[in-house]
C-alpha cells in the first residue's frame, strides 16, 4: 500500500508546478491542442452527424444503440418489461436459494474456461469453490456508479432546454428500450467470463467476443473486436470516467465556494489530488473494496437526489399536471423546436444512449463479478440500471426543470457546467440550500463514476497487458494521476477524444451482441426453467 502511495506521489509532485505553471503559459491549452489536430479525425468520425435537413443531424452512433436495443426487445419477447420483478426479486435475494451448493438443477454446469468438444466456452461458473466476487445488489450499484452521475443532471438540462418538456418522453421510450441491451450484454459477461483459483474474475465484452464469437467459427473476428473493445476502454476511463469527472466535480466546487474569489481557485491540482488519494485508497481493493463503496454511496445519492426532486415536485403539485402534458404535446406537436417532432425525439434518445451506456459493454464488466450460477440472473439484474438511471434519475430530473420553469429552448446552456448550475437554480427555487446538497452529490458521483470506471479500464489493461501485479499498479498509478490532471488542467481535446472512444466502444460490442443473442436466450430458458422448478 505504501509503495503503491508512493509511486502515485512520485509521479504527481512534478506535475503540480507543471499545472500551475501553465495557467499562467497556457502550456496546457498548447498541448490539448496539438492533441485534438492529431486526434480530431477519430472524434468526427465517432461523432459523425447525419444531416436529415430541416435543422436535425443525428449522430450515426444513435441508430445502432437504438436498432439495437429495438431489436433485443423484441427477440426476447419484451425481457425489458415482463423479467422487471424478477430482476427485483432477484436483488431483493429470493432465489438466492438457486447458487446453493446442493442445487441439483445446477450440477450440469462446467467449470469457467472450459470447453465443450465444440468449442464453446462455457458458462461462468465456478473454480475451486470460487463462484464470483461481489453480490447482486454490489454489481448492480458499481455499475450503477459509472452511469448515474454528471449525465443525469447537466445533460437532462441541455436535452430538454434543447429538446423542450417533449424530450422527457423520448428519454422514458429509450431507457425502457435500453433495458433489453443491458440484459444481454450482461448476460454475456458472466457466461464467459475468466475465473482465476484466486477467485479474481476477469470479464467483460473481451472475454465474450474472444470466447463467444469463437464458439461460432468467427474466432479471429472474435479477438480483433476484443483488442479493440480494450483499447477504447481503457481510453474511456482515462478521460470520459475520469478527468471529464474531476474537471466538472472541480469546476462546481469552486463555483459553490466564491467562483474566481474562491479560496480553491486556481488550485484546482489540490483539488485533483485529494480526490487521487481516495481513489487511490479505494481503488487499490480491487472490484470487492470498490463494492464496498458503490453500495454504499449509490443508493445515498439516488435516495437524495429523488427525494429532493419529489419535494419540489410536491411543493408545486398544482403545476404536476400540465408539466406531464407539455411533456406529452412536446413529443408529437413541440413548438419552437428545431426538427420538430424527429428534433425532440433525438434529444430524448441522445441523452437516454449517453446516460445508461445500454450497448457500450463498459457495465457488463462489473456485472461479471457477480456471485452466480447463472448467467442470466445478472442479465436480469442489470436490465434495472437503465430504469433506475434514466426512466427514473433523468425524468426526476426533467420534471424539475420544467415545473420550475427552467427549460428555455431559445437559451439553452452551453456547457456541461452550465447546464448543472441550471439544474442547481431550479432546484434552489424550491429549496433555497439545495445548491450545497447538489455540489457534494456532484462530488460523490464523480467519485462513484472514477472509481468503477478504474475497474473498467483495468479490465481492459490487463487483458492486453496480462494479470501481474506490475501490470496492475502500473495502470492504477497512471489513472490516478490522471485524476490530477483532469483536475488541474481544462484539456477539451483529450476528453473529447476520451469520450469517442466510449462510444466506439459500442462498435465491437453490438456486433458481438447480435451474434451471441442465441446463446442469451439459452441462458434465459435455463434460469427461467430453474426458478420454475424450484416453485414446483
Amino acid at each position: 500500500m505504501k509503495k503503491y502511495l508512493l509511486s502515485i506521489f512520485s509521479l504527481i509532485l512534478p506535475l503540480l508546478s507543471i499545472a500551475q505553471d501553465s495557467a499562467e503559459i497556457g502550456i496546457d491549452q498548447k498541448i490539448d491542442k496539438a492533441f485534438g489536430n492529431a486526434t480530431g479525425w477519430f472524434v468526427d468520425l465517432i461523432f459523425y452527424q447525419i444531416n436529415f435537413g430541416g435543422g436535425v443531424k443525428i449522430f450515426w452512433v444513435l441508430f445502432p444503440l437504438i436498432l439495437g436495443a429495438l431489436y433485443f426487445t423484441f427477440y426476447f419477447n419484451f425481457i425489458n418489461f415482463r423479467g422487471f420483478f424478477t430482476s427485483v426479486n432477484i436483488v431483493r435475494g429470493k432465489y438466492d436459494h438457486l447458487d446453493g451448493a446442493d442445487d441439483k438443477s445446477v450440477q450440469d454446469l462446467s467449470v469457467a474456461g472450459d470447453s465443450t468438444p465444440g468449442g464453446d466456452s462455457i458458462e461462468t461458473i465456478k473454480v475451486e469453490n470460487h463462484e464470483g466476487e461481489v453480490s447482486h445488489f454490489q454489481a448492480l450499484t458499481a455499475a450503477l456508479s459509472a452511469t448515474v452521475g454528471l449525465g443525469n443532471i447537466a445533460g437532462v438540462a441541455i436535452a430538454v432546454s434543447i429538446g423542450g418538456a417533449g424530450a422527457t418522453f423520448w428519454m422514458i421510450i429509450a431507457g425502457f428500450l435500453g433495458m433489453a441491451s443491458k440484459f444481454v450484454e450482461c448476460t454475456l459477461g458472466v457466461k464467459y467470463r475468466d475465473i482465476e483459483s484466486d477467485g479474481t474474475v476477469y470479464g467483460g465484452p473481451m472475454y465474450y467476443l474472444t470466447k463467444g464469437l469463437k464458439s461460432k467459427g468467427l474466432g479471429g473476428l472474435g479477438r480483433v473486436l476484443a483488442v479493440l473493445f480494450a483499447i477504447f476502454v481503457i481510453g474511456g476511463s482515462f478521460g470520459g470516467g475520469n478527468m471529464f469527472q474531476v474537471n466538472q466535480a472541480f469546476q462546481l466546487v469552486e463555483n459553490i465556494t466564491g467562483g474566481e474569489q474562491s479560496f480553491l481557485h486556481g488550485y484546482g491540482w489540490a483539488f485533483g489530488l485529494v480526490m487521487a488519494i481516495l481513489v487511490g485508497i479505494v481503488i487499490i481493493g480491487g472490484i470487492k473494496k470498490i463494492a464496498k463503496v458503490t453500495d454504499k454511496i449509490v443508493p445515498f445519492m439516488v435516495a437524495i437526489y429523488v427525494a429532493a426532486s419529489l419535494f419540489v415536485i410536491i411543493s408545486k403539485s398544482d403545476m404536476v399536471g400540465s408539466a406531464f402534458l407539455a411533456i406529452w404535446d412536446g413529443a408529437f406537436s413541440p413548438e419552437g423546436i428545431a426538427g420538430g417532432v424527429v428534433g425532440v425525439l433525438v434529444q430524448g434518445f441522445r441523452r437516454a444512449a449517453f446516460s445508461n451506456e445500454a450497448g457500450i459493454g463498459s457495465a457488463s464488466i462489473a456485472h461479471s463479478a457477480v456471485k452466480t450460477k447463472y448467467a442470466a440472473s445478472e442479465g436480469l439484474v442489470a436490465l434495472l440500471e437503465p430504469f433506475i438511471d434514466t426512466v427514473v434519475v433523468c425524468t426526476m430530473t426533467a420534471l424539475v426543470l420544467i415545473i420550475t420553469g427552467f427549460v428555455d429552448p431559445s437559451n439553452p446552456p452551453g456547457s456541461d457546467a452550465q447546464a448543472i448550475l441550471l439544474t442547481s437554480s431550479a432546484f434552489e427555487s424550491s429549496i433555497s440550500w439545495f445548491p450545497y446538497v447538489l455540489t457534494i452529490a456532484v462530488v460523490l458521483f464523480a467519485f462513484s463514476s472514477m472509481i468503477s470506471w478504474s475497474y473498467y479500464g483495468y479490465q481492459g489493461w490487463s487483458y492486453l497487458f496480462g494479470r501481474t501485479k506490475k501490470a496492475e499498479y502500473t495502470y492504477k498509478v497512471i489513472f490516478c494521476v490522471f485524476v490530477v490532471v483532469g483536475a488541474a488542467a481544462s484539456l477539451g481535446s483529450v476528453i473529447g477524444f476520451s469520450d469517442a472512444m466510449v462510444f466506439a466502444m459500442m462498435v465491437p460490442n453490438m456486433i458481438g451482441l447480435v451474434l451471441l443473442a442465441p446463446k442469451v436466450k439459452e441462458e434465459l430458458t435455463k434460469y427461467m426453467s430453474a426458478i420454475k422448478a424450484k416453485k414446483e
